[in-house]
């Protein structure tokens, strides 16, 4: 073994060691992460691209020191795979998104085949504001999906669009949740913020929604929408990290409403396009200040009560 190589094993084995710490001080035999990023190599290689050229969603939000390894786990398939697992978590998401019409069906079609070679994966499925949504999402039903990824930042498509009503309908109906970007966080987007969520949860209020990253930055107002929709849930992602406190740090004052709410919050990390380490996330939470059992919850139980695991 290189030198190269026993250093990277002795950083790996400190990484597991210090999240196996983290699940033994929180009583948690294992983890389910809502939030984490498989998909095809040439598409996910773009993805990591985009992060490491600063592109315009990423520009003004990534600091200086994280610009150099923006994506602390860019290794192989198997290497990922190898790397969640060795943290104890049991299940996770393979979150895919497109960025333009007449890629939903492909994505979809990618994740299922994933799903059904990764036992521990959550099947995840996607869509577009385009008129095939709906058909889209029924196929990716009919395949087995049970949850969804939908991102307005990047799909820059409103919510509301009538493209997507039967989409909201068939969702809320088969009761499969929603993985939903629609924070203003990292810059904010034509169609991001509360006001169109809200808009559309006064029309499905069935919807299990998640709203990713507690709704970063306005993490109040979904906190508020969490409060009036019982459906509504939000995950964890990339908040209480030095990384996102050094831009949109969460309000402590708020944070008795995100107790209160302890049985609709759902972990999340956005694996592995993280510039800092998974132990950091799950130390950030516990450095929060909340209760063991908030922890517990959130990192376990409610996902698994929530995908009946």
């Amino acid at each position: 073994m290189t030198g190269y190589a026993r250093v990277v094993r002795r950083s790996e084995d400190e990484e597991r060691a210090r999240v196996a710490g983290f699940r033994e001080r929180n009583g948690l035999s294992s983890l389910i992460d809502v939030h984490t990023h498989f998909m095809p190599e040439r598409l996910l290689a773009a993805v990591w691209a985009y992060f490491e050229a600063s592109g315009p969603l990423t520009d003004r939000w990534w600091p200086a020191e994280y610009r150099q390894t923006p994506i602390r786990y860019r290794e192989t398939e198997q290497r990922r795979l190898d790397l969640m697992r060795g943290f104890g978590v049991r299940a996770f998401t393979a979150m895919v998104y497109p960025h333009k019409p007449g890629m939903a069906r492909s994505l979809n079609d990618w994740a299922a085949a994933f799903a059904a070679r990764t036992p521990d994966c959550l099947h995840t499925a996607t869509f577009f504001a385009e008129p095939s949504a709906a058909a889209d999402v029924r196929h990716a039903i009919g395949q087995g999906a049970r949850v969804f990824k939908c991102h307005l930042q990047v799909g820059q498509f409103d919510p509301n669009d009538p493209l997507l009503d039967d989409v909201w309908g068939l969702l809320a109906e088969a009761r499969i949740p929603v993985v939903t970007h629609c924070g203003s966080g990292p810059v904010p987007g034509a169609h991001t913020g509360p006001e169109p969520i809200a808009a559309l949860l006064a029309r499905h209020r069935r919807l299990p929604l998640v709203i990713a990253h507690l709704g970063m930055p306005e993490y109040a107002e979904f906190l508020t929408l969490a409060e009036r929709y019982n459906q509504v849930r939000l995950d964890t992602t990339m908040t209480f990290t030095r990384f996102a406190e050094r831009m949109a740090p969460f309000p402590r004052a708020e944070l008795p409403r995100l107790a209160a709410l302890g049985d609709r919050i759902l972990l999340g990390t956005d694996f592995p396009n993280i510039p800092y380490s998974y132990a950091d996330a799950l130390e950030a939470l516990e450095q929060a200040g909340l209760a063991t059992g908030w922890l517990r919850a959130v990192c376990h139980d409610n996902a698994a009560t929530l995908f009946t695991l």
